[in-house]
């Protein structure tokens, strides 16, 4: 394989975009050495970070990106954040863990909804199964035992989410 089909534009701008979020700078210097180390990453490992670059900067996929983040952060932690405290305050709580059918084709959004599951307060995800179509996800409240009420409750707001930016 030569450099330039290794090469990923995809990877390259996503690697220097988290080098100048984390040094804080956009300075001369900042940007030279994080363009470097963005050039040799995207070299090295660009061809399995991002298979698709039409994909990574496709501006449908970047805007249900943004949104998502604005609700999660800014609604649905909130909801979540409140609805825990009061159950901590009042006792009231029936753990346990259920069973979430997982309907998301791309590894990376099944990542997304995972790891959104586990971010929101009251759930974290402790299993995915072999074949990627279930998480099993301990829930501080379990109300519910259907698997489509707990679908519904837990996952179908990451889920659609996921797909809209990955699939």
């Amino acid at each position: 394989m030569s450099l330039s089909s290794r090469f990923s534009p995809g990877t390259f701008v996503l690697v220097l975009a988290v080098y100048l979020f984390y040094t804080g700078s956009v300075s001369e210097y900042d940007l030279v050495t994080g363009s470097v180390v963005a050039l040799v990453v995207s070299l090295i490992v660009g061809h399995w970070i991002i298979e698709d670059d039409r994909k990574a900067f496709s501006p449908r996929r970047w805007f249900y990106a943004v949104l998502y983040g604005l609700r999660y952060f800014l609604i649905e932690e909130t909801k979540t954040h409140i609805d825990v405290a009061k159950k901590v305050f009042t006792l009231r709580a029936n753990p346990g863990i259920v069973r979430v059918p997982l309907e998301v084709e791309s590894d990376y959004g099944k990542v997304l909804v995972a790891n959104s599951i586990t971010n929101t307060p009251g759930t974290i995800v402790v299993d995915i199964s072999d074949d990627g179509k279930w998480l099993y996800v301990h829930w501080i409240d379990v109300s519910t035992l259907d698997e489509r009420e707990v679908k519904e409750n837990i996952v179908a707001y990451f889920e659609d989410y996921a797909r809209k930016i990955f699939d």
